[in-house]
């Protein structure tokens, strides 16, 4: 078992008094979170009636565009102390990056998901402010399947978020954490939950497509991977302490 970082046990045990309530039970946080994604998925791929190859390019365009809109956000804002958007950058450096480490990135109880997933209401937000509004107007502008395969897309990319970046909080030896696709993926964000480096390098939490594109992909060098620690094939721009 990994042993915790003095530093961050401490912060961890300060946020969890003043910002975990008694009641907060992780497993129903994401079990609410999922059952709402995935019934706004439902009903969008319902209502696609007999698309076209052109229609159904509707959903690798998507996916793109929601991987580097997620880039974006994370470097960005996240990152980035934006007057109008504070509280993203609170909430990531201030109080995500310093309850999850690169050398202490597991989570110790279903308790510790409130600093990793979003908080319910970001659904509601997800859904209505990006998916149903872009999705009508592609409706009226294109075509009704455009419309709804952009919402089935859009709201499978924000669940698929959710999974993943959770699965890169959990135990490693545990049954999702042996995945190989998540222990791949896990590696890429750790690295980027290096204090010294979270402001440059491996900004997508899915899948790093945007990050190879722009040139800020990160990987453990082999003797770093051991350790959490140490990184190859960086952005020129990489390295640095962050604000």
């Amino acid at each position: 078992m990994t042993t915790i970082p003095s530093d961050v046990a401490e912060f961890r045990a300060r946020h969890r008094a003043r910002h975990i309530g008694p009641r907060y039970r992780g497993w129903l946080h994401l079990a609410a979170t999922s059952a709402g994604a995935l019934a706004a998925i439902i009903v969008a791929t319902v209502m696609v009636d007999a698309p076209t190859w052109a229609e159904l390019a509707t959903v690798p365009v998507s996916f793109l565009i929601a991987n580097a809109g997620e880039y974006l956000g994370h470097r960005g804002p996240m990152h980035h102390r934006r007057r109008a958007v504070a509280i993203l950058y609170e909430r990531h450096v201030r109080q995500h990056h310093r309850f999850y480490t690169h050398d202490a990135m597991a989570a110790e109880s279903h308790r510790d998901f409130q600093m990793v997933l979003f908080p319910p209401v970001m659904l509601v937000f997800f859904l209505g402010a990006l998916a149903l509004p872009i999705g009508a107007a592609l409706r009226i502008a294109i075509s009704p399947n455009v419309g709804w395969l952009f919402g089935a897309t859009a709201m499978s990319y924000f669940l698929t978020y959710e999974w993943l970046h959770l699965a890169y909080h959990l135990p490693p030896d545990g049954w999702v954490g042996r995945r190989a696709l998540v222990r791949r993926l896990r590696r890429h964000h750790t690295l980027h939950h290096d204090q010294r480096r979270m402001a440059h390098v491996n900004f997508n939490i899915t899948f790093p497509i945007a990050d190879w594109v722009m040139g800020t992909m990160a990987s453990p060098t082999p003797a770093g991977e051991a350790a959490g620690q140490g990184v190859a094939a960086v952005s020129p721009s990489a390295g640095g302490v962050v604000e």
